[in-house]
């Protein structure tokens, strides 16, 4: 299973992978996944591809649910165990689920690294089993002047998504 340390209780180097999938085809675009690192860090790697038809930015979130009986609609709201508004990826004021948005290059690729002090893989408020969705739209990080602003990001419609699991 791999070096694991732990510390405070805790066990460190706990890893997490996520398969996306296309929501209208099924394809499989790639996969997010997650390292954690100590109690307030956690590495998250997003490698995508066989996006071309979706360049530029898109929100990507962490939603509360691991439930695709419905794809990816069924996996209800961004991951918000705090009761906090939706916000940018570096705000005080965001949705645990809140990663703000990646960069789909013209071939299609995603290729980014996030470290965050909010995601856990361990304790009440772990993102294991729950899932993440890839927007149509670029996340305006909560500072669009409107209600659906602060509980979305105006981030549209659902184009990916898949289900959080305990990676080997």
């Amino acid at each position: 299973m791999g070096n694991t340390s732990t510390v405070g209780g805790r066990n460190h180097n706990q890893r997490a992978i996520c398969v996306l999938h296309m929501a209208d085809s099924g394809k499989k675009i790639g996969k997010v996944t997650f390292n954690q690192q100590s109690d307030n860090q956690c590495q998250i790697i997003a490698d995508l591809y066989g996006l071309n038809d979706y360049t530029g930015e898109k929100g990507f979130h962490i939603h509360e649910y691991g439930d695709l009986t419905e794809g990816c609609h069924s996996l209800c709201s961004h991951y918000n165990p705090y009761k906090k508004q939706h916000g940018g990826f570096h705000s005080n004021n965001r949705h645990v689920g809140d990663l703000g948005n990646v960069e789909i290059e013209n071939n299609g690729r995603v290729n980014h690294m996030w470290l965050d002090t909010q995601v856990k893989l361990y304790g009440p408020t772990s993102v294991i089993g729950r899932s993440i969705v890839l927007h149509e739209k670029k996340d305006d990080l909560g500072l669009g002047g409107n209600p659906e602003s602060l509980k979305t990001g105006n981030a549209g419609k659902r184009i990916a998504c898949g289900i959080i699991g305990i990676a080997r």
